[in-house]
């Protein structure tokens, strides 16, 4: 009888702690050794946002980043900056027979307006006499700075653009579009390719296209002593 009475004082202080320990828990949840993570109640996860169009300009400048590491050891420094003036008129609406990017550029006057302002080399104004200035190459044999043809009229060598690299070119298509970075592989430009120039000082063309030319020299250099 004793030694129940004093047992009892014991068991009822540990009974207490048991209460108390479990009131802990119960309250305390974290504590326990191995919570577990009710799912529903997880924070939700944000849907990745759309990322935003690009306009034909970004593209443009983006993709000549990308480009210029690449061909960085195929092309030769004028070759570089005539890429990165061509690059600098992407966007500029395509206007027949226009010649200066404020006021639009055709085909051929953007060919020209590169080359004349960042080369000083002034081409003919029509693609199909350019189609007559330097070598003809393959299209395997293609180089950024190149001259890349088409017939866009059922026309031989009708339309003109500069070849860029990575078998891209860039170009001012058409009415209703402006500068822009095509693929010579895409399907439109793979069926009307016509040829490609390399510009190396020689030329095929007539007596009355290479005077037409050198009176624009003559010109352009009258108006360079009248500034």
């Amino acid at each position: 009888m004793s030694l129940k009475k004093d047992l009892l004082p014991t068991l009822l202080k540990q009974a207490s702690m048991a209460v108390l320990i479990s009131f802990a828990f119960a309250a305390h949840p974290v504590l326990a050794a191995d919570p577990v993570i009710d799912a529903s109640k997880e924070s939700p996860v944000e849907a990745p946002k759309e990322t935003p169009k690009q306009s034909m300009f970004q593209v443009g400048k983006s993709y000549f980043v990308r480009a210029s590491d690449r061909l960085a050891d195929s092309v030769t420094v004028k070759s570089d900056e005539l890429i990165n003036r061509a690059m600098e008129v992407i966007g500029v609406r395509y206007r027949w027979d226009a010649e200066l990017p404020q006021s639009g550029l055709d085909g051929s006057s953007f060919v020209g307006y590169v080359f004349k302002d960042k080369l000083g080399f002034l081409l003919p104004r029509k693609s199909t006499q350019m189609s007559r200035v330097g070598k003809p190459i393959t299209r395997e044999e293609l180089q950024p700075g190149d001259l890349v043809f088409f017939n866009t009229m059922r026309l031989t060598f009708s339309h003109v653009g500069i070849y860029v690299g990575d078998n891209k070119f860039i170009h001012s298509p058409s009415k209703g579009t402006s500068v822009r970075v095509d693929d010579l592989g895409s399907l439109y430009w793979d069926k009307r390719f016509d040829g490609a120039r390399r510009l190396d000082g020689s030329d095929n063309l007539g007596d009355a296209e290479r005077q037409e030319l050198l009176n624009e020299v003559n010109k352009l250099k009258r108006k360079s002593r009248n500034l």
